[in-house]
């Protein structure tokens, strides 16, 4: 479970730098993709958010170090006073929304990959907010609104079984991410899988509550941010490399899902 704490080991350059404010009791934050170990004692009762899947070993309320795989889309809770350790050498973005005033959360177990589609709509507008200032936007009740969707809940949610399994999210991940730069059909990575079309999108969307489609685009979208920070690529070839159609295609995904432009993101 890739709970970070504010104080990561980063060795790596980080993709994009991490973002933090303080909205009455909270402290948000959106945290890059990035190799990180992070070992701490909750003081203070957290909710997670994963844009992206991740991998890597943890520790959670336990002694016991164990791999874990955190999907697209789940969401997170640790409990205050909860025993942490993860680790991953790659990471993902991840958004976390901390309760600052020592007033612990609903919920004494602390879990992850939790796919709640209110919490992907809130976790998103958060997220187009941090990397847009010109955003309206209402942090304090879109936290109180994130910590609710994990509120209440007192058991540990398990990686997606079915046909989605953690394994197969796994390998759909390498495949994609592989082949970015040309075009990807649904039908493609459901035969990967050996399922048919239909039956892989229901399940698909059961698993990390988005379509098959609309994952593939989150991919691209995340390479394309990483070689905007860390290549001195042209936007264009950028566009390319990641498997839009043109610059202004990706221009345009960009701002509907991030609420920016890749040139205002390069900085």
């Amino acid at each position: 479970m890739p709970m970070k704490s504010p104080a990561l080991d980063t060795s790596a350059l980080l993709v994009e730098p991490v973002r933090r404010l303080e909205a009455g009791p909270w402290m948000i934050e959106l945290l890059a993709p990035s190799p990180y170990e992070a070992r701490y004692v909750a003081s203070q009762s957290a909710v997670g958010f994963a844009f992206d899947s991740q991998r890597g070993t943890h520790a959670i309320g336990s002694d016991r170090i164990s791999p874990f795989q955190a999907i697209a889309n789940g969401l997170a809770f640790v409990p205050q006073g909860c025993d942490v350790f993860s680790s991953s050498a790659q990471g993902g973005e991840y958004l976390r929304v901390i309760r600052t005033d020592g007033m612990p959360l609903i919920g004494t177990r602390p879990f992850n990959n939790l796919v709640d589609p209110q919490a992907i709509l809130i976790a998103q507008r958060m997220r187009k907010a941090f990397l847009n200032a010109a955003v309206e936007n209402d942090w304090e009740n879109w936290a109180w609104a994130l910590a609710e969707r994990a509120s209440g809940i007192d058991a540990v949610a398990e990686p997606p079984r079915g046909s989605i399994t953690a394994r197969r999210l796994q390998q759909l991940d390498e495949f994609i991410d592989a082949g970015l730069e040309s075009p990807l059909s649904v039908q493609t990575m459901a035969a990967l899988l050996g399922l048919s079309e239909g039956y892989f999108i229901r399940a698909f969307r059961e698993a990390t509550g988005q379509s098959p489609h609309s994952y593939l685009i989150d991919r691209r979208l995340a390479r394309a941010r990483y070689l905007l920070r860390c290549t001195t690529k042209r936007v264009v070839d950028i566009a390319q490399a990641c498997g839009f159609s043109s610059q202004a295609h990706m221009t345009t995904v960009f701002k509907q899902r991030l609420g920016t432009s890749p040139t205002k993101l390069r900085g």
